[in-house]
């Protein structure tokens, strides 16, 4: 059986690379046409054509090809708090969130494509307080499921925890605790590096299904530890 078509094309990542260097939006609305049909375009596809792979992954996460609100990022940044100005994003970030994502802050499959710094990631980013500590609380009471998740051989050959970390143990925590560099965790993502040259190539979309398998022991747990549904 020949590959999956590839998804994605150099022109994404040269349009990208450019924008970095013209951040602006006189910039952009000269290039929008190029946007729409190497970036977004080709963003939304592939979000469709993951739906029914991911329904196989678990019926629990969401895959939504809609311009807006759905599971493609806006390009659009955020300025009103950054002394960064900058008008866009020079990266596409893909969020496969969960179904009860509105209600609870819950785990998700993650797709960033940026020149030389694309990579699939897993989890929570950032989780609010009463999640971060459902998460603690579950860790602690279920060390050895925890250690099972992390030494699984396929998961630990390919994926890595990243975010941040508190310098000390967490209230109420013992700092002798067993776990207690993963309780200090404030953010339970993580994350596996991809070529961009990988991103490009037919066949693209089931690797990426490959990689979400690989990393369902890890948000199964993160669904256990908020108890919403995997």
């Amino acid at each position: 059986m020949s590959p999956a078509p590839a998804s994605f094309d150099d022109e994404l990542f040269e349009f990208l690379r450019q924008l970095r260097r013209n951040n602006t939006r006189d910039w952009f609305q000269s290039n929008k046409e190029r946007y729409e049909e190497h970036v977004k375009h080709p963003a939304l596809q592939f979000i469709s054509d993951f739906g029914p792979r991911l329904r196989k992954i678990s019926p629990s996460f969401v895959a939504d090809p809609r311009p807006a609100g759905g599971s493609l990022f806006r390009i659009y940044r955020d300025v009103r708090f950054s002394k960064d100005k900058s008008p866009y994003k020079t990266s596409v970030g893909i969020q496969f969130r969960h179904k009860h994502a509105k209600d609870v802050h819950s785990p998700g499959f993650y797709l960033h494509l940026e020149p030389d710094n694309c990579f699939v990631g897993l989890g929570i980013w950032h989780p609010d307080g009463s999640t971060l500590s459902m998460i603690r609380t579950f860790l602690a009471e279920n060390p050895t499921q925890w250690k099972r998740t992390m030494g699984g051989k396929t998961f630990a050959q390919l994926y890595q925890l990243g975010g941040d970390s508190l310098k000390r143990a967490p209230k109420g925590y013992d700092p002798e605790h067993p776990m207690i560099e993963d309780l200090k965790r404030k953010d339970f993502i993580a994350v596996t590096e991809l070529a961009d040259a990988s991103v490009t190539a037919p066949g693209f979309i089931n690797d990426y299904a490959r990689l979400c398998r690989a990393g369902v022991p890890f948000v199964r747990f993160l669904c256990d530890a908020i108890d919403v549904p995997f």
